[in-house]
């Protein structure tokens, strides 16, 4: 269904709870207000690995859940065929062959979309508590291996009925940690009645995004779930207010099918089909015990330089869970990450810096990420030549020419306080069309991409839920 503007249906309805001003949740302070009375809590505190209840290690050092399922910590060996400074190392890598739900429910108010949102704590959130989807759970979550409460709305996402299925595609999670984990990202809109539990909320989309724009408020889960928008469409940027500032006009312009962009997708296409023809980084399965530098003491296992991240084991005691009270390893990182996209204007069109990645845990040796993605601290100890392209761009980029700058935390239930620094930056950066690591590519290709899964990692897609919230005022 297509309007007069030759718009379809979905994009078009989106872009109305985009510009939406009223809803469920209006008024200035209806979401602070809100947001003060959620009761929800989960608090973390450390345990060593070898105190965690219903988990055990194997002979050879893999911590395991006693049910079988949830996830595990194994021992990957990685090797690199294309050189570089570091050519071969081994690490802990969680393992979770599972595949979860990430939904968000959306139903009409007045002829506009909302979204219903849910405030959850998890236990690896600095803040405690986070704006997350309507359903958030892994597949031994909903199946209820924990023996815990039944998971909210998840009927809505699992079976068949009065819905309709905006978006639907499995992506990948972080590859440097997850070894081949997917989540099925959704969203699917409803027309029934639908109660509205305590700690969560009706809110459009640009209510959502505008606070993406605020320090750790919007969790990952919820930032991947909205990059998969269908937010492209021919014409779709004409559906806009007029707008003043030149890089929100070409970010708008970028959302339409029929802008002009660098390269055709069918080229983008074939340079990432290239990539994954060729072999980049081989992996093997190694006993976790026997890591080269990494050792286990102190109810920890962490790596010798004091670098890159530890495992550690966490009590968990939550309000407003499934569950109230777990234990569990979690990942923490050493230092705050780095993750930037470097953009440009070209014909009043907004394009997009793109660095093809080979990551461990992907499923399908390389993805899309971002410009920079990186622990800048982890290149300390390592020749110059071996820092990130471009980091220094945008380390030293003039503060007008940053559009986007927030810290925000990756997801919680596995990583315990990993926060990233996400930067949007304005560049003039002259990268050639037939570099073999980088593209630009404009927002509309982006998203053709999200259409279908592991083309766009998830870092990419976090920064491009913050380009989305830069559309709206």
């Amino acid at each position: 269904m297509r309007d007069h503007h030759g718009v379809s249906h979905a994009p078009q309805r989106l872009v109305a709870s985009l510009l939406a001003e009223g809803g469920p949740m209006s008024g200035p302070d209806a979401f602070r207000r809100w947001w003060r009375t959620i009761s929800t809590r989960a608090g973390a505190e450390r345990r060593p690995l070898e105190e965690l209840v219903g988990w055990h290690s194997t002979a050879t050092g893999e911590l395991k859940h006693d049910s079988g399922g949830f996830f595990s910590v194994e021992g990957l060996g990685v090797r690199s065929e294309r050189g570089g400074p570091v050519e071969h190392w081994q690490q802990p890598i969680i393992h979770q062959p599972e595949t979860g739900i990430l939904g968000i429910l959306v139903k009409e108010f007045d002829g506009v979309p909302y979204c219903l949102m849910q405030a959850k704590a998890e236990p690896g959130n600095r803040n405690g508590i986070q704006l997350s989807p309507t359903v958030q759970a892994t597949r031994s979550n909903f199946s209820r291996v924990h023996g815990g409460a039944a998971v909210p709305y998840l009927d809505h996402f699992r079976e068949p009925g009065a819905r309709r299925v905006i978006v639907d595609v499995r992506q990948s999670e972080q590859g440097s940690w997850f070894y081949r984990k997917c989540n099925r990202n959704m969203v699917v809109e409803i027309t029934g009645e639908v109660e509205v539990l305590d700690s969560f909320c009706w809110l459009s989309l640009g209510q959502l995004l505008r606070l993406l724009r605020e320090e750790d408020l919007v969790n990952m889960d919820t930032r991947t779930v909205l990059s998969c928008l269908p937010l492209a469409a021919p014409g779709l940027h004409t559906l806009f207010p007029s707008r003043s500032d030149p890089y929100r006009a070409a970010l708008v312009r970028s959302l339409s099918t029929d802008a002009p962009a660098p390269h055709p997708l069918a080229g983008v296409l074939s340079w990432i089909t290239e990539a994954r023809s060729t072999p980049r980084l081989r992996t093997r399965w190694e006993p976790l015990d026997e890591l080269h530098g990494w050792h286990r003491a102190d109810g920890r296992i962490s790596h010798e330089s004091g670098r890159f991240f530890d495992v550690i084991g966490v009590g968990v005691t939550a309000v407003g869970r499934e569950v109230r009270q777990w234990t569990q390893p979690m990942i923490e990182p050493y230092g705050t990450g780095l993750i930037a996209f470097l953009t440009r204007e070209a014909d009043g069109v907004l394009q997009v810096l793109v660095r093809q990645r080979a990551e461990p845990g992907f499923l399908d040796v390389a993805e899309l990420g971002p410009t920079v993605q990186c622990t800048p601290g982890n290149y300390d100890a390592l020749p110059a030549d071996a820092r990130p392209a471009l980091l220094d761009e945008v380390l030293r980029a003039a503060p007008d020419r940053i559009r986007y700058d927030v810290l925000l935390s990756e997801e919680g239930g596995r990583f315990f306080h990993a926060l990233n620094r996400y930067v949007i930056v304005e560049s003039d950066v002259d990268v050639p069309d037939d570099d073999p690591d980088f593209r630009w590519l404009t927002v509309h290709q982006l998203s053709a991409l999200l259409a279908h899964s592991h083309y766009v990692n998830v870092q990419a897609r976090t920064l491009l839920a913050c380009l989305f919230s830069l559309s709206v005022s």
